[in-house]
């Protein structure tokens, strides 16, 4: 007989009594590691310039400070709205919030002031940054702090219009584009393009894990485009994001852009196509899209580790 996982523990005061621990938690590190992924493919990107070890340790510090900043304000303002604290079909850990608020384990208020201490430390690296490798960055910089915010936070609160998968996409490919930056220090448009297809996978991310959202959503008055369709509707949006990923990766391949070798990348579209089929079957069971989220979030990985190998072999070869 086959056994059935049991799903992880939700966060309780009890468990996180250890405040480096709960300040760590909060923060949802599991999912961390896709701004690293991002980092890989800028550094890739960019090893046709001289190449500092100290300087990538800085940014991935910084990306992932960023992501960790945007996770809990977007859990302070999901607690303001009321999203999560009437999401019953929550599949946590990937949907649903981090739960820190909803079960008692953080105030609001620390959780207002932690993101508002990470993106001062945030602001602060990145200021040293700019002083060190030139003023392009403050505004790479700026446009992916602004992003997100106003992802999740009032009044613009781009998600509840519609405009989440756009947020997410740029702010991904910003992490791309600065990771590529601060090694270059120079502007190239090398890292917008190959940072495409990974930002595009990131954003599915996004997508899956609105379906089971997407009725706490309603309540709470998030109009994303999960929300506004109906779900065998809205599962189409998925396959769209995974297309236009795939035909951004082919054009660039073609176009002499990317090397052939970075076509292996495309292994990370066959988790992703699994992922899409599950979605399709069950768009409204939330409970059985647990296989969609975890490999999405597998193909958002394996596509730009595989074209940062790609490129570093054929650069460095």
């Amino acid at each position: 007989m086959s056994k059935i996982a049991a799903a992880p523990l939700e966060p309780s005061p009890e468990a996180l009594a250890n405040p480096v621990k709960r300040y760590v938690l909060a923060t949802r590190p599991a999912f961390l590691t896709i701004a690293l992924a991002g980092c890989l493919l800028g550094f890739a990107s960019a090893l046709d310039s001289a190449f500092s070890w100290p300087l990538a340790l800085l940014t991935l510090l910084l990306a992932v400070a960023t992501q960790a900043g945007v996770n809990v304000f977007n859990d302070y303002y999901d607690h303001l709205n009321g999203t999560d604290a009437t999401n019953v079909d929550r599949l946590f850990p990937f949907t649903g919030g981090s739960r820190f608020i909803q079960n008692g384990v953080m105030s609001p208020r620390q959780m207002l002031v932690y993101a508002l201490v990470l993106f001062g430390a945030v602001i602060a690296g990145g200021l040293w940054l700019i002083a060190t490798r030139g003023i392009g960055l403050f505004w790479i910089g700026l446009a992916g702090l602004l992003i997100g915010w106003a992802y999740s936070a009032p009044p613009l609160k781009l998600n509840s219009r519609g405009l989440g998968e756009i947020c997410v996409a740029a702010g991904f490919l910003l992490v791309v584009v600065g990771a590529d930056f601060v090694q270059r220090g120079a502007v190239s448009i090398a890292p917008w393009l190959i940072g495409l297809p990974y930002a595009l996978m990131v954003t599915n991310i996004l997508y899956v894990n609105q379906f089971p959202d997407r009725s706490a959503d309603l309540l709470a008055g998030k109009r994303h485009w999960v929300a506004r369709l109906e779900p065998g509707v809205a599962a189409r949006g998925y396959w769209l994001i995974l297309a236009l990923a795939v035909i951004a990766l082919l054009g660039l391949a073609a176009s002499g852009r990317l090397p052939a070798l970075s076509l292996i990348s495309l292994l990370a579209v066959l988790p992703a196509v699994k992922a899409g089929q599950v979605l399709s079957a069950h768009a409204a069971e939330p409970a059985k899209l647990v296989p969609a989220v975890q490999l999405t979030i597998l193909a958002a990985h394996l596509q730009p580790v595989l074209l940062a190998a790609a490129l570093a072999w054929t650069l460095l070869k």
